[in-house]
């Protein structure tokens, strides 16, 4: 068609954004963190079932399943378990899912780096920027990791 602009390919790259996030607050509404000081990770939805392990406070959690006031989980790892809904929360953790990852003063490489974390680290999520996010170690240090090296939300 001579003379005409295609709007085709804007339409697709608007869908795909949109996909996208729509992905994105679909995770974010799937996930949850332990709410008190612990919480049994049990092997079905109930108190009578064995407890698989005991997670602490902030741990980020993504919900799988749901079963009356029970939720299913899976972490970082992949491993999951049950959960009693009302021990979990809204306050966004991540976890460091790479070896080591290095904590900047701003949200890219070139800024410097003012810590470290490692594997299994917990930090609480204070903002998201693009490809970085700004957490803060219980210990009360903070700075920016890079997304890739997290889980959670």
């Amino acid at each position: 068609m001579i003379g005409t602009i295609s709007t085709r390919p804007l339409f697709s790259a608007l869908g795909i954004g949109l996909l996208a996030l729509a992905s994105s607050a679909a995770t974010a509404q799937n996930m949850v963190s332990v709410k008190g000081s612990t919480l049994n990770m049990r092997e079905g939805p109930g108190t009578n079932t064995p407890v698989l392990w005991e997670l602490k406070k902030g741990y980020p959690l993504q919900i799988t399943q749901r079963k009356g006031n029970w939720v299913k989980v899976s972490d970082f790892e992949g491993d999951s378990g049950w959960v009693l809904r009302s021990l979990t929360g809204n306050t966004p953790h991540h976890i460091v899912k790479s070896k080591v990852a290095n904590i900047r003063s701003g949200p890219g490489t070139q800024h410097r780096i003012v810590g470290k974390a490692s594997y299994g680290d917990l930090v609480r999520t204070r903002e998201k920027r693009a490809d970085w996010v700004r957490v803060e170690r219980e210990e009360g240090v903070g700075g920016w990791i890079a997304k890739q090296l997290l889980w959670g939300w």
